[in-house]
């Protein structure tokens, strides 16, 4: 498999390792300053381009992959509020985005996982849920793109819940119909995701915690192989389409 990187950081630096394991090559690197290589027949050679860049640069980066008939991986978030100006390029284009908030396989898991323990909590109303994320420092978005999507999860899973949102001091007390989501920055914590089940006499927990960003970087090859290996799969596509879930 031919592929491209998009955003060369640390993310970048790690599936490049685990592209190289597997036998792949690199056809091409784009980050801040070579924006030109867009336009490279190195560039549109890629099978795939695995992109992990930040909010301001994801939507325009899709863009120009899409011009240059490449699929598109990505693991970028907070450029959500773009959503519908994304599919609506994916449509015209006839292109191909996966994304996701999350590709750790464990991750992807523990999203079933609540879900599943979501919609069981539907006929136990004494059990108020709430969610907390913490990752490194140098994270720009809150909460985190995988926190929205198992909000989002329990939302879809359990009719009590109807909105999400981020607290605002210490006196603020969520609606009935509204999941806290919290958010704490900490050195360099890859991510820990921590869903809470709380009742006036005990608490329910899940959670996940990632030791590195390697299961972040492995599981976005893997989802890069399988686009690459389905050419005819195009709109947007998520890991429930990789993983058959």
């Amino acid at each position: 498999m031919k592929a491209a990187i998009i955003g060369y950081g640390k993310m970048g630096h790690a599936v490049e390792k685990f592209l190289l394991q597997r036998g792949h090559t690199v056809v091409c690197r784009i980050d801040c300053g070579n924006e030109a290589d867009f336009n490279s027949p190195e560039f549109a050679s890629a099978d795939v381009a695995i992109e992990f860049s930040c909010p301001a640069a994801a939507v325009d980066n899709y863009r120009r992959a899409f011009a240059a008939g490449v699929p598109v991986v990505s693991g970028t978030t907070g450029w959500l509020e773009h959503r519908d100006e994304v599919e609506q390029m994916v449509a015209d284009a006839g292109a191909t985005l996966l994304w996701t908030s999350n590709f750790s396989i464990g991750v992807n898991l523990f999203m079933r996982v609540n879900e599943y323990l979501a919609r069981l909590m539907e006929g136990f109303p004494q059990y108020k849920a709430s969610l907390k994320e913490i990752h490194h420092i140098h994270k720009l978005d809150h909460p985190s793109g995988t926190a929205i999507t198992l909000a989002s999860g329990i939302i879809g899973a359990n009719s009590r819940y109807s909105a999400w949102a981020e607290p605002e001091g210490a006196d603020w007390k969520a609606a009935d119909n509204v999941i806290p989501v919290d958010h704490e920055r900490e050195g360099e914590v890859p991510g820990t995701h921590i869903i809470s089940w709380t009742s006036e006499v005990d608490r329910l927990t899940i959670g996940h915690e990632a030791f590195s960003r390697d299961g972040f970087a492995l599981g976005a090859v893997l989802a890069a192989e399988w686009v690459a290996a389905n050419p005819d799969r195009h709109g947007m596509l998520t890991m429930n389409d990789f993983l058959d879930f």
